[in-house]
């Protein structure tokens, strides 16, 4: 179990995902921000990134907000 922060910028022009530092990074996403869509993106981009399937990604905090933390299950 992992815990990285994210920080997710929505109705971007492309997806994309870069790191910003240990266990941190900042995720653009073509989704708008309503009714989960962005955060589902966003994690269906991370577990991409990581190697790791969608449904190991969760958020367990910031649901709401651009900054938010994910757990990532092995």
């Amino acid at each position: 179990m992992r815990l990285v922060k994210i920080k997710v910028k929505a109705k971007a022009k492309q997806n994309s995902i870069e790191d910003h530092g240990k266990d941190s990074f900042i995720i653009s996403v073509k989704e708008p921000a309503e009714n989960n869509r962005a955060n589902k993106a966003a994690c269906a981009i991370l577990a991409a990134h990581l190697g790791v399937e969608e449904n190991k990604v969760v958020l367990v905090k910031g649901h709401t907000t651009p900054s938010k933390i994910a757990m990532i299950y092995k």
